[in-house]
């Protein structure tokens, strides 16, 4: 197809894509909401949604043999996520606010998560493993966050430590209960979530065939593509949202929004693909990539437990580290 049809083909598609997740993340929270799932898991399925078009780009690239872009798209996204949500998100609203047991809980995941990237993408542990290590964790934080609440508390009586995720579930819950409790959904909403879930899923393989199809047209490398054009054109959803909830001071939300989408994105949009199709040889920019994500990831959760938050020059810091991603991303795929 000629370069002058892929590139209005490319920004169709985002726009579907974009437009789509927003009604994708509404209605699946109803479905959650009508499930009777806790605020924390409707906080989980709320970003699921809003990954839908970075995972399905990724996927897409996986299968296609095309792993730099894949892993970019995820581990880029994911960078991209902790600047446009948390960090530009303290800019905008002066500053966000968040508990240290809620920092605690859902930090430790996201690093665990994070630590896990970087080794499956440098090679030294092939992905199933990966995929099983971050599985693992997520799978448990979601069952912890499921857990009866009577079960917690007569458990909290005999163990401390049992007391304290109580503590820091019930934290989250209450934090996240005015931010995200929809209204329970009816069958119409059942309709459009199915109907949404399609149309992501269509746009987001088009765009990433027309930028996959961009990008080599103008010899641009398949690492640029995934983890600037399209981590950045997939993660607006999430980005715009987490700046409504920031300047409405929802700062839980905004923190969960973030840990939780980047710890799917990898799970689901990396390490279970990479499973099946392989992520490749080792690759040394993608492994940079991958500890950039696992460097700003500690330094964000760092501030954020030391400050019970996030102060608007912690955010101007985090903003400043992705420009200094973009900059020497770009720097050394030349």
């Amino acid at each position: 197809m000629p370069v002058g049809a892929v590139a209005p083909l490319f920004a169709l598609a985002a726009c579907v894509s974009l437009a789509t997740s927003w009604l994708l993340v509404s209605r699946l929270e109803r479905v959650g909401e009508r499930l009777g799932l806790s605020e924390a898991l409707l906080g989980m399925v709320a970003a699921l949604a809003a990954d839908a078009p970075e995972i399905t780009s990724a996927i897409t690239a996986l299968v296609n043999h095309q792993q730099r872009i894949g892993a970019g798209v995820v581990i880029g996204s994911n960078v991209f996520n902790l600047a446009g949500l948390l960090g530009l998100g303290a800019l905008v609203a002066g500053a966000l606010r968040f508990r240290r047991r809620v920092v605690i809980l859902g930090g430790l995941i996201a690093l665990w998560i994070a630590a896990v990237c970087m080794v499956s993408v440098l090679g030294a542990i092939p992905p199933a493993a990966g995929l099983a290590l971050g599985a693992l964790a997520l799978v448990g934080y979601l069952v912890l966050l499921g857990a009866d609440r009577g079960l917690l508390r007569r458990l909290a009586a005999g163990h401390r430590w049992a007391h304290w995720l109580r503590a820091a579930v019930v934290e989250e819950e209450r934090d996240l209960d005015a931010a995200i409790r929809p209204a329970p959904a009816d069958r119409t909403d059942m309709v459009l979530a199915g109907v949404a879930l399609i149309l992501v899923v269509l746009a987001s393989v088009t765009m990433e065939r027309a930028a996959s199809d961009l990008g080599r047209s103008f010899g641009v490398p398949e690492i640029v593509t995934g983890a600037l054009v399209l981590a950045a054109v997939t993660s607006l959803p999430n980005a715009v949202a987490a700046v409504y909830l920031a300047v409405r001071g929802r700062g839980a939300a905004v923190l969960s929004i973030a840990l939780n989408s980047n710890s799917l994105n990898v799970v689901i949009g990396l390490l279970l693909p990479g499973a099946v199709v392989g992520l490749g040889g080792p690759s040394g920019e993608a492994g940079l990539v991958a500890a950039w994500y696992l460097g700003l990831t500690a330094v964000t959760l760092g501030l954020a437990h030391r400050q019970r938050g996030l102060s608007r020059p912690a955010g101007a810091l985090i903003v400043g580290a992705y420009a200094g991603f973009v900059a020497w991303l770009l720097v050394a795929a030349v």
